[in-house]
């Protein structure tokens, strides 16, 4: 307890100090007032963002990259900007991604011993069995690859269970938790972080590397005998029946790269039937197995490839500036989700709430100086691929690959559009439902008087804190990885990476009304200010970049 006043004494003084120390420069950054109020009001009392939450979840459901229920949804969002009378709102093509695939049926039953039926989803991209399959289930437990000798002509068309049993336990602390304030004290006190935006490897342990290549020569050897279907169990901790479920697996070769690897989504690729199954259904399965018991079950999966149009598209519209219209602020978040729930705090919030802030701007008839843009985008769950394009497209590149540079220590090299110089910021959501309590600015100190300033109006909101730090995973890196000011929100937690996130549980019962609509009025009077300063955001530096600038 005494630590807990302590810590909360210090968060006071520390923000008492860093006021004073910004003082001076909050009180030459403008904010308008009587527009925050009206954006407030307008956000609260005649809020919209959980019926359109409720449109892309409830009506259009899960939204994977380029399958029929993205397209549907996406056109329904081009229709409800447009009617709002957002400029130029499209479906933007943003290159080739692949083949849709949509989930058009799905049987998972034991029958021996005793008949239950199984919680279990397809992986994305896994195709249809051949009918239903049944038979005794194949344990493939190979722990070395010389293990893996004995099930030679033991996996074609069997029903493969692939890894061992995950532990279960008791869970004594809660699923849903908010951000502390020691949690924000930690963020605030963050060092500025090194070699931003450079490319750096992600290097996995000895022990990780060989626990990866003996599961991807397991694969193959499933790919090569031709199983019926394989089972897993969920992963990441997933239980009392929350599934974690994302794309097919394929076997690679080891020294293939992230760019290179086989996509189960690549027209004609050839793909095993995959199943993800309930931690508590999966172990039982294998109990019955080990203990002699003729473990048998019945496997039907409905499934269709959408292979007609191959281009990815993101969903573009505006509210056009007045004076500076040629100059760009642009909201965003991913439209496009896995599909075992309904995509609901993944990404259908980030996606309701950066409409409804375009809805609520247009609504109050505000005009910006600048042109407010927003970007609803595809293919973020298959590594960032439809804002990623887009920035090539619009504002320019890195020439090397951003994740995996063949020489880390040398100067990145970049190719820049004129659209470049004409950007101020992109402000991202994508971390569930959590309520916005401030931002991470990227390594980009000089934004904390102007982020400060702009905050200012919300602390009765809980949003107040600034951090120096980076956050990844999501659209803006594909903004910060060129050098533009590209932000996410720093936001609570909630259930995010404990029920929802990639779960059979993301749906819309999962999101929070007032955190909704805290986080939509908040993104509306980000864009708005910075569309209205006199200048654009200062920039950071960053190697192989023009010098950065104050954004005169």
């Amino acid at each position: 307890m005494l630590k807990r006043y302590a810590t909360i004494l210090i968060l006071i003084s520390s923000l008492l100090v860093s006021s004073a120390a910004v003082g001076a420069q909050d009180a030459q950054e403008k904010v308008d007032l009587d527009a925050v109020n009206k954006i407030k009001e307008e956000g609260t009392k005649r809020s919209q963002v959980m019926e359109l939450l409720s449109y892309i979840t409830d009506v259009h459901g899960p939204r994977l990259t380029n399958s029929p229920n993205y397209i549907a949804a996406s056109e329904w969002a081009r229709q409800k900007l447009a009617g709002w009378g957002l400029q130029n709102a499209r479906l933007e093509p943003w290159g080739p991604f692949g083949r849709g695939w949509s989930l058009e049926g799905l049987t998972v039953n034991q029958i021996k011993p005793g008949f239950a039926p199984l919680i279990a989803y397809p992986k994305a991209w896994s195709p249809s069995t051949r009918g239903t399959v049944r038979g005794e289930v194949v344990y493939f437990d190979a722990k070395t690859e010389a293990e893996m000798a004995a099930f030679k002509g033991k996996l074609k068309d069997a029903i493969v269970l692939l890894s061992t049993p995950a532990e279960v336990k008791a869970h004594f602390t809660p699923k849903a938790t908010r951000l502390t304030d020691e949690d924000l004290l930690s963020l605030a006190n963050a060092d500025e972080p090194r070699g931003a935006g450079r490319g750096r490897r992600f290097e996995l342990t000895e022990e990780q590397k060989a626990a990866a290549a003996l599961a991807n020569k397991k694969w193959g050897m499933i790919y090569s005998e031709g199983a019926a279907v394989v089972i897993e169990p969920s992963g990441r901790g997933g239980d009392g029946g929350v599934v974690f479920v994302q794309g097919a697996s394929m076997p690679a070769p080891a020294e293939a790269s992230y760019e290179s690897r086989p996509r189960p989504w690549a027209k004609g690729a050839v793909v095993v039937p995959q199943l993800v199954m309930a931690v508590e259904h999966y172990n039982r399965l294998i109990r019955a197995r080990q203990k002699g018991a003729p473990v048998q079950l019945e496997i039907n999966i409905a499934s269709s490839y959408h292979d007609r149009d191959q281009m990815g598209y993101n969903v573009i519209a505006q509210i056009p500036g007045t004076d500076l219209k040629d100059e760009i602020v642009m909201i965003g978040a991913h439209f496009d989700s896995w599909h075992g729930g309904t995509g609901a705090t993944d990404n259908a919030s980030g996606s309701s709430v950066v409409m409804e802030a375009m809805r609520i701007i247009q609504t109050l008839g505000l005009k910006p100086r600048r042109t407010i843009r927003i970007g609803l985008w595809s293919g973020e769950e298959q590594g960032l691929l439809g804002s990623r394009a887009y920035v090539a497209q619009q504002f320019g590149k890195r020439l090397d690959s951003p994740a995996q540079p063949s020489d880390p220590n040398a100067i990145p090299q970049y190719e820049l559009k004129p659209a470049y110089e004409k950007f101020s910021a992109y402000y991202n959501l994508d971390n569930g439902t959590g309520k916005i309590r401030g931002v991470y600015m990227q390594g980009n100190e000089a934004l904390r008087p102007i982020f400060r300033a702009w905050l200012a109006p919300f602390k009765d909101m809980a949003a107040s804190t600034l951090t120096v730090s980076n956050t990844g995973g999501t659209d803006h890196q594909s903004f910060d990885g060129v050098g533009l000011p590209g932000f996410q929100f720093i936001q609570d937690p909630v259930e995010y990476g404990t029920r929802t996130h990639h779960t059979n549980m993301d749906v819309f019962d999962r999101v929070q009304e007032d955190d909704m609509k805290q986080a939509a009025i908040i993104m509306a009077s980000f864009a708005y200010n910075t569309a209205m300063r006199d200048k654009r955001l200062p920039r950071k530096s960053m190697p192989g970049l023009p010098e950065a600038h104050s954004g005169q």
